[in-house]
């Protein structure tokens, strides 16, 4: 069970609402979910050269003024070389209110699905979980529960959506790892409970047949 007061002690360690990618990343690996490798680059540090991931690698700017780093030109995707990442990396510190860049080595296609938790003004915490990653929102394919949720209804609420079947594994892909999407559902679930976090975001969480890999993820917190 994750305690509310050390949530509040990362919170208060971050001092803002908006927790950017590379802190809720840290933060959520440290809570047992997996993550890309990958390193945050300060703006106007030096690209560290002893830092190495292998190639092709992603690069998206961390910045707490937008919202979708896809409408914001904020990511880069399959930089094959030092020259292309160097590149990509003076062209996101130009991005509004970049503190920073997020370099990160790129992962095999998965099943993209979402995570995601709010604090709703007449239901309290919730969870949510949707199939489809940026599409979720197209198809509105996604099913709620209240936090804290346990294990077993995790599972049920991964159930409720009608991609779930995709999960299950179609036209010769191998099933994904419920379990490991079950148990980001419950991270996220307990930390909803602690009232102290207004909305996470973790989208895509891509699924593979040996456990699930958090891409992308952000953290508002109660003002």
């Amino acid at each position: 069970m994750i305690e509310k007061k050390g949530v509040k002690e990362f919170l208060d360690s971050i001092g803002k609402q908006t927790i950017l990618e590379h802190e809720a990343k840290s933060y959520l690996k440290g809570l047992g979910l997996r993550v890309p490798e990958g390193f945050f680059l300060k703006k106007g540090a030096g690209l560290l050269k002893s830092r190495p991931l292998d190639f092709p690698l992603a690069a998206k700017a961390q910045s707490r003024l937008i919202r979708s780093k896809t409408e914001a030109r904020a990511v880069k995707l399959g930089i094959r070389n030092i020259e292309e990442l160097e590149s990509a990396i003076r062209e996101l510190v130009r991005v509004e209110g970049a503190e920073g860049v997020l370099v990160e080595e790129m992962l095999p296609d998965g099943i993209e699905t979402v995570v995601g938790g709010i604090s709703d003004p007449q239901f309290g915490p919730v969870i949510m979980f949707g199939v489809g990653g940026f599409l979720v929102e197209a198809l509105r394919d996604v099913a709620f529960a209240l936090a804290p949720a346990t294990m077993e209804q995790a599972r049920w609420l991964i159930s409720q959506v009608k991609g779930h079947q995709i999960l299950k594994g179609i036209r010769g892909r191998p099933p994904v790892d419920m379990e490991a999407i079950a148990k980001a559902l419950l991270v996220v679930s307990e930390l909803m409970a602690t009232e102290l976090i207004e909305e996470i975001d973790i989208n895509p969480l891509a699924a593979y047949p040996d456990g699930a890999v958090v891409l992308d993820a952000k953290i508002f917190v109660k003002a």
